[in-house]
């Protein structure tokens, strides 16, 4: 997988903390961390990430109005975290969803799936080989 610059949405602040930090130790840069929909819609514009982590559950505001903004302006590829997935399986069936608590192997395999398959994302640096990923549950502060 390629080196990737991710804006990283969630409104628990410990399981942001988290989620940067592994994003991180998988080779990619963590271009900014919001935890309001207001924020996270300017850090897209700001910021220009690759990919963005949004989750789905963001106070009074949803991931899912997030996207809607931000794809306005410019397809970027996303992914949705949420404890419950049922809304956003249900409203947009063909997304990209990751359970809380996940694993960083389910990470990176939702972070594949979400990546368009054509060249469009070849201007990005590769990232260096590491050990295998391991075992680390992201999204529950009892994990």
């Amino acid at each position: 997988m390629k080196r990737l610059r991710i804006l990283v949405v969630e409104d628990d602040g410990m399981v942001a903390f988290l989620l940067g930090q592994i994003l991180e130790g998988m080779g990619h840069e963590v271009c900014g961390i919001e935890s309001t929909a207001a924020g996270a819609i300017a850090a897209a514009k700001h910021c220009k990430p690759d990919l963005m982590i949004v989750d789905e559950h963001l106070g009074r505001d949803s991931g899912l109005s997030v996207m809607e903004a931000v794809l306005q302006d410019w397809p970027i590829p996303h992914v949705f975290v949420s404890g419950d997935t049922a809304r956003i399986r249900t409203l947009k069936p063909l997304a990209v969803v990751l359970e809380k608590p996940y694993f960083e192997a389910d990470l990176e395999q939702a972070i594949r799936r979400a990546l368009p398959r054509t060249a469009a994302a070849s201007h990005l640096a590769p990232i260096p080989a590491e050990e295998p990923a391991r075992a680390r549950p992201v999204g529950s502060r009892t994990a």
